[in-house]
């Protein structure tokens, strides 16, 4: 694709400022010296807008231009807090977070691109001084009227202020209405923000209206643009072989649980002598949706598929995830497949890639390959009899290569997640945890197995790209869980892997290892996408994409992209190179920030969820364990059903308690009685907050 014009005088520019100049520089002197620029002032402060704009280089006030790095300056998305301060998530990869004091996030939102300037590298502890793009435009809060006025006290639990509105913008709202407001201003250092009630929303009387408000809390596009609908129908079904490899002839299954709708990846594989032939077919989107084209762009705005409970919200319209780039069974597909010879000690001997077309034999679900491997179900064995061969060499190669993995300082997490179960009418009938068997270690360890094969071929050409990175964590988080992990017996001594990797292995089996789990997993960074590959802390890898699922993330269709054009020997040069160079770092924090953003609306479905099905146990008594303890209570998990609530000190009255920060445990002063994580605990489900997504507890 030919880059935009304004794009390759970008680069012009920014080459410039990092190679030509130590100090930041005015437009006149830019333009003497970029020959591009000569007589074309108003082109130049166009381009130099949008670099502005993105981050790249920062104007000064005095209206010079510089590189933000050299300004002691980061970009990045903020995070915010609740209390009004706040965390910066740099975008550049091996930046810690930085610590944004209340007084000095300039009135920043969470989700917000910012600059900001380091006030202090020993607290890493700095001041927004740009906010680059605004990451909210409506918010969902209850109206209320005070003195007067009207203003929105916002759902969400991460917005520090309530939304001004005026008299002739409530269209028609009461006072105590739950409503979606629209920003017509955004906060400053000195004034809040103002909004117009767009409308009234129903009081939530059943769970399906509190999921269409946290789609709407969190701007989650539900449909698509006609133009991109009319797109995607246009496109053709023929399958022609052409130039692809024929994988026809292989023996392929798709693994995926039972209510997926869209197949991105499919296995093939072969037993030879000294090893194993391990094919990794994933589907070839790429082939359907082009650069800047209308599916493109929206895919790269939404960034990730979400998925709630009995739905999802796609990255691409369903004529492609469900249909054209789905790898259903017994039909033929284009797939771009993974090609991994690997010896019997684990070890990558071999690895090709190539655009083929498939058709895979069967559609597998995760619980019927449980019970061919783990359970010898006789009556599933009988009904796969012709896969029984390639089923038991999986599970072969499987353990292989997650020794090796394991071997090399892999962490390994095994964090139990909610598996929500939704009745007739929408409402959550049961909530459990989901059940992981080996079927799901064996398509996870394949697919890090492909990714990695990627990412390392990709890295060794030298040519841009995205990669998966996971930086180690700051010592410091892990000396906080020092005295949490003490109270356990658990020593700790080193850091990084070795220390993560010991303690994984001394929890493991034990009553408390799942909480230890969650806290070791809640003191790693975050993994993100980034054009400079540092590396993958978790999986301790030292080249690490993600190319395995291109129909729900945009970064995976990227790769496809970029691996596809080195396999066409053209190769990645010239405005090829360039565009990609000057869009990536885009896309990478776009793609990261919208993850983030699903995350979050998932992690709020799940609270919601719960709290909808506990609303009727108010007075019910269970058996539980505490996950964690502050000095406000306990939070604790119930053993029969997969449930969180809080236990706060307030409601113990059999006697006064007080956190012990140094032990981390609450002791009562007249009985001595104590709590710490892991112990078992029966409470009373005294109250359930709907609106707030909250479940109270008493002890019993």
């Amino acid at each position: 694709m030919k880059k935009p014009e304004r794009l390759r005088e970008g680069d012009e520019i920014l080459k410039y400022l990092k190679t030509k100049t130590s100090k930041p520089v005015g437009m006149k002197e830019i333009a003497r010296n970029i020959g591009v620029f000569s007589g074309r002032s108003g082109s130049l402060r166009r381009v130099l807008k949008s670099l502005t704009s993105s981050g790249s280089i920062y104007r000064t006030h005095s209206g010079l231009y510089g590189i933000a790095d050299r300004m002691n300056l980061i970009t990045g998305e903020f995070q915010g807090h609740r209390d009004g301060y706040g965390f910066i998530l740099p975008d550049k990869s091996g930046e810690a977070d930085l610590f944004i004091p209340r007084r000095k996030t300039m009135g920043a939102m969470s989700g917000d691109r910012v600059i900001a300037r380091v006030e202090s590298l020993k607290r890493r502890e700095g001041a927004i001084i740009k906010i680059l793009e605004r990451a909210r435009k409506r918010i969902i809060g209850k109206l209320c009227h005070e003195k007067g006025s009207y203003f929105v006290a916002p759902k969400g639990k991460n917005l520090p202020f309530d939304v001004l509105v005026s008299a002739g913008n409530r269209n028609g709202a009461k006072s105590g209405n739950l409503v979606l407001v629209e920003l017509t201003s955004y906060p400053t250092p000195t004034r809040p923000p103002e909004g117009r009630v767009l409308k009234v929303l129903p009081d939530a009387d059943h769970p399906g209206v509190e999921i269409d408000m946290i789609i709407e809390e969190h701007s989650l596009p539900r449909s698509f643009a006609s133009p991109v609908l009319k797109e995607a129908k246009g496109l053709s079904p023929t399958i022609r072989l052409g130039s692809r490899v024929d994988c026809r002839g292989l023996t392929t299954v798709t693994i995926d649980g039972e209510d997926a709708k869209d197949f991105d990846d499919a296995i093939s594989i072969k037993k030879i002598k000294g090893g194993f032939i391990l094919y990794v077919h994933i589907a070839d989107v790429s082939h359907y949706v082009r650069w800047e084209s209308g599916i493109d762009l929206e895919a790269r705005r939404r960034g990730t598929s979400v998925y709630f409970p009995g739905q999802v919200i796609p990255m691409l319209p369903e004529t492609l995830s469900n249909d054209l780039c789905s790898l259903l069974p017994r039909t033929d597909r284009f797939a771009f497949t993974v090609e991994m010879h690997v010896s019997t000690d684990g070890k990558m001997m071999k690895k090709e890639f190539y655009p083929s077309v498939i058709n895979s034999n069967e559609r597998l679900t995760y619980t019927a390959v449980g019970r061919i491997l783990v359970d010898h179900d006789p009556v599933e064995r009988e009904r796969y009899g012709y896969l029984m061969e390639d089923l038991e060499t999986m599970g072969e190669l499987y353990d292989i290569l997650k020794r090796s993995r394991v071997k090399r300082g892999s962490l390994d997490f095994d964090l139990p997640e909610p598996y929500i179960l939704l009745d007739l009418q929408g409402s959550p009938e049961a909530i459990m945890k989901t059940e992981r068997n080996v079927s799901h270690m064996i398509i996870e360890e394949f697919m890090i197995a492909a990714n990695e094969a990627v990412s390392s071929t990709i890295e060794g050409l030298h040519v841009p790209s995205l990669y998966r990175v996971h930086e180690e964590p700051d010592i410091a988080k892990l000396d906080e869980l020092r005295p949490i992990l003490k109270t356990f017996g658990l020593e700790t001594r080193g850091a990084g892997v070795s220390a993560f990797r010991s303690i994984l292995k001394k929890i493991k089996g034990k009553t408390e290892g799942p909480m230890l789990n969650i806290l070791l997993l809640r003191s790693l960074k975050q993994a993100k996408y980034s054009t400079e590959n540092t590396g993958h802390f978790g999986l301790a890898s030292k080249s690490y994409t993600h190319f395995t699922s291109p129909i729900r993330r945009y970064p995976d269709l990227v790769v496809h992209r970029v691996l596809k054009d080195i396999l066409s020997g053209k190769g990645i040069t010239g405005e090829n190179r360039s565009y990609l160079q000057s869009v990536l770092p885009e896309i990478a924090a776009h793609s990261s920030a919208t993850e983030r953003t699903a995350d979050e609306a998932e992690r709020e479905i799940v609270r919601a969820m719960r709290a909808w099905f506990m609303k009727d146990k108010v007075g019910n008594v269970y058996e539980g364990f505490v996950t964690s303890i502050n000095p406000r209570g306990l939070r604790v998990q119930l053993k029969e059903i997969f449930v969180e609530g809080f236990l706060r000190v307030s409601s113990m009255s059999d006697d006064y308690y007080w956190f012990d920060e140094e032990r981390f445990r609450l002791i009562g002063r007249r009985r001595k009685k104590s709590f710490t994580m892991g112990d078992e605990i029966t409470v009373r489900v005294e109250s359930v907050d709907i609106e707030e997504r909250e479940i109270a507890f008493s002890l019993v």
